[in-house]
């Protein structure tokens, strides 16, 4: 086996969101393959704690604290990663994310409400990826992932029009800039979860009722983990993996192949 397929010993990446949920899945599963990972977090203390436990368990991991809503703050952890890893950098994973104002009517929907989640889920994305640019040029093998959602390629019944459109828009750019920076030799893919395990879907995994509503739908009976979103997005940076670009994964254990839903 040509062992240099499977290696990313030496590789740099940029996290964001990584202090919990997918987000710290991912630096884990990257720095246990050899990556020096880089990651971001609006709360000082929640990172200062993670890279802590990470250096106990010998993880080479540093952070910044850093709002990507902000456009200011990104263009600072920007100049950080590249003073971090001397100007070069292979891996940006788009992370971030979240549901605004939460289930909310589309009719409901104010103006401050729209503006709050397409700049956190959609726009620090992309202007992440344009500060990257270069960096990910140099290194020669970029390779970007974006982590959507299923409900940004089936949509979602009530409640979450303004979410969907971010991820389904996340979706799109991804095939949109594979095919432009395929000739900087830089990769574009997208993973979209479905119902993982994390704080943010706590309150399902909580009640009893919905919990069964929901894992009745999903052929495997379960919700994920974040290590089974981890392991794809690891897969996607991997050398081996190096004619795979413009694609949307769902790691969703079915549920969008299931037409009975």
């Amino acid at each position: 086996m040509d062992n240099e397929r499977w290696s990313m010993k030496g590789a740099t990446a940029l996290v964001t969101g990584g202090s919990k949920g997918i987000g710290r899945g991912i630096v884990e599963e990257l720095a246990r393959f050899g990556v020096s990972v880089h990651t971001c977090c609006r709360h000082e203390e929640e990172l200062n704690a993670m890279l802590n436990q990470w250096r106990s368990i010998n993880l080479h991991v540093t952070g910044s604290i850093c709002d990507v809503s902000n456009r200011a703050e990104r263009e600072r952890l920007m100049d950080e990663v590249q003073t971090t890893f001397n100007g070069k950098l292979d891996i940006l994973i788009n992370n971030v994310g979240g549901l605004g104002p939460g289930m909310k009517p589309a009719t409901e929907f104010t103006s401050e409400d729209y503006s709050s989640l397409m700049a956190t889920n959609f726009d620090s994305s992309f202007h992440l990826c344009q500060l990257a640019h270069p960096l990910l040029k140099a290194s020669g093998r970029g390779s970007v992932v974006f982590i959507s959602s299923t409900v940004g390629t089936a949509g979602y019944a009530e409640g979450l029009a303004v979410y969907c459109s971010t991820k389904g828009a996340l979706n799109q750019m991804a095939k949109a800039l594979a095919c432009e920076w395929a000739r900087d030799n830089i990769r574009v893919n997208c993973v979209a979860p479905g119902w993982i395990t994390t704080p943010m879907s706590k309150s399902v995994a909580d009640n009893e009722q919905i919990f069964k509503q929901i894992t009745s739908r999903i052929p495997l009976g379960r919700l994920g983990q974040p290590e089974e979103v981890a392991s794809i997005v690891m897969f996607l940076c991997l050398p081996a993996a190096s004619f795979i670009t413009g694609t949307v994964i769902c790691v969703d254990g079915g549920q969008t192949s299931n037409i009975s839903v």
